[in-house]
């Protein structure tokens, strides 16, 4: 693994794979403004530019409401444009790391998830990302396909920043109580995809950090740890919210396969939620 080429550079997830990347490696990073993952010959022009021994594809539509009343433009990004990615990669003999998410699933099942645990994505968002695996795992050989959630991080706006924002104004919060995951810092997760790819793994890995909770808890908790005290928060019912996408309830996801084929522990989401309150008061 010489050079890496990164879709969706400026993301969150993205800003920080190229912090954590660069140096040791060589990294070329692509953003929207660079490169339309939709339009193949843009793709093929920025793989064949590059010569990337190892491509990055963590471009996607990522609005949740916004992909189900826009369905077309979700799969001709996350599934077309992800198609466009490997059919490039196939052709240079790069190894691919695709970014894919919880959402494959429907949160109905009381243990987490494994990685062969049956798929069914309830939402667009969710179809269009598993649009993108099956492209993944059907035409190359050499893949690491890694499903995680709930990131929160520096470049780009996450539920933890938004929940600040929303508390400098004062007002009480209505938050969720009935819909489980794990919050996951885009740095954990960044150094996690590094130790993949230096360990050669191949296949699908689940990637968040450790624990899980609702996302009130996680509210809860953002003000506890910012030193917030005076905020009403509202448990409500994800139902009564009236979003047009349906999500998953009980979405968490067993990263046993990580921790056994690379030695990596995904630190508990507390602790890295702290570390990234810290770091946001230095900027």
């Amino acid at each position: 693994m010489k050079k890496i080429l990164v879709f969706g550079a400026h993301g969150m997830l993205g800003s920080a794979l190229m912090a954590l990347f660069s140096p040791p490696f060589e990294v070329v990073g692509l953003g929207h403004e660079d490169v339309e993952i939709t339009l193949e010959k843009e793709v093929r022009r920025a793989v064949y530019n590059s010569q990337p021994d190892t491509v990055i594809h963590a471009a996607a539509y990522t609005d949740v409401d916004g992909c189900e009343r826009d369905p077309d433009r979700a799969f001709a990004t996350n599934s077309q444009g992800t198609l466009h990615v490997v059919e490039v990669c196939r052709e240079v003999c790069a190894k691919l790391v695709y970014i894919s998410t919880d959402y494959v699933f429907d949160g109905q099942a009381v243990a987490p998830y494994r990685e062969d645990d049956p798929v069914n994505p309830l939402s667009v968002y969710g179809k269009s990302k598993l649009g993108g695996e099956r492209y993944v795992q059907d035409r190359l050989d050499d893949f690491v396909i890694v499903r995680t959630q709930w990131l929160f991080g520096r470049g780009g706006r996450n539920f933890v920043t938004t929940v600040l924002e929303w508390a400098e104004d004062g007002k009480a919060l209505t938050i969720v109580n009935d819909q489980f995951g794990s919050p996951t810092y885009v740095v954990d997760l960044s150094q996690a995809i590094l130790r993949l790819l230096e360990k050669g793994c191949s296949g699908v890995f689940h990637v968040a950090n450790r624990s899980s909770c609702s996302w009130y808890e996680f509210a809860r908790e953002i003000f506890e740890a910012a030193g917030v005290s005076d905020m009403a928060i509202i448990p409500v019912e994800g139902a009564s919210l009236g979003r047009p996408a349906p999500r998953p309830r009980h979405c968490i996801l067993n990263c046993e396969r990580l921790t056994r084929e690379t030695g990596v522990t995904m630190r508990p989401w507390q602790r890295a939620l702290r570390d990234f309150i810290k770091e946001r008061r230095q900027l």
